[in-house]
């Protein structure tokens, strides 16, 4: 019988047996495999968002933002907890950081679209330049569920950058 592992995010896993796909497979210390709990995926909240966005504004302010940047891109950076993580974009939409995918850096996303076709790295860009933070909803696979979900990304504008976090929501 052949086994193989899918990564779904930094906790969930889809582990695959004999084509049989098995959700909720979590990742415990000492990388034990555990079936049948809930994944972390989805769990997250607007507060527990709203606070690992205002630790990210504090980092740049903190130690400028080719540190913070870097720290945000970085798996072992602090800065990815559970499905939350941190992203950044410059006012034309191109990405600077990326907890989520750090090969996206450098990538111009300033037309990306989701599901619906809905353009919110623009949206994002106009928030920031008009009220300076906010929140653009929008709805995006959700890799750990395989589902498109609805997502909310808090946005705040930091010198010329956008720094985000997005949750996913009913």
């Amino acid at each position: 019988m052949k086994t193989k592992l899918r990564s779904l995010g930094l906790a969930a896993l889809a582990l695959t047996i004999g084509g049989t796909v098995m959700q909720g497979v979590t990742v415990a210390p000492a990388g034990h495999l555990v079936v049948g709990q809930q994944a972390q995926a989805g769990t997250a909240t607007a507060e527990q968002a709203q606070a690992l966005l205002a630790r990210a504004v504090a980092k740049i302010k903190a130690d400028g933002q080719d540190v913070a940047f870097k720290a945000f891109s970085d798996r072992q950076g602090g800065f990815i907890e559970g499905e939350l993580y941190v992203f950044v974009f410059d006012m034309k939409g191109i990405y600077l950081a990326s907890g989520g995918n750090p090969a996206l850096v450098g990538m111009d996303a300033i037309d990306l679209k989701d599901a619906e076709g809905k353009a919110l790295v623009r949206e994002m860009v106009a928030l920031a330049k008009g009220k300076g933070e906010g929140s653009v909803d929008y709805v995006w696979l959700n890799r750990a569920t395989n589902k498109v979900e609805h997502k909310r990304s808090l946005i705040q504008k930091v010198g010329d950058s956008i720094v985000g976090v997005g949750y996913y929501h009913e």
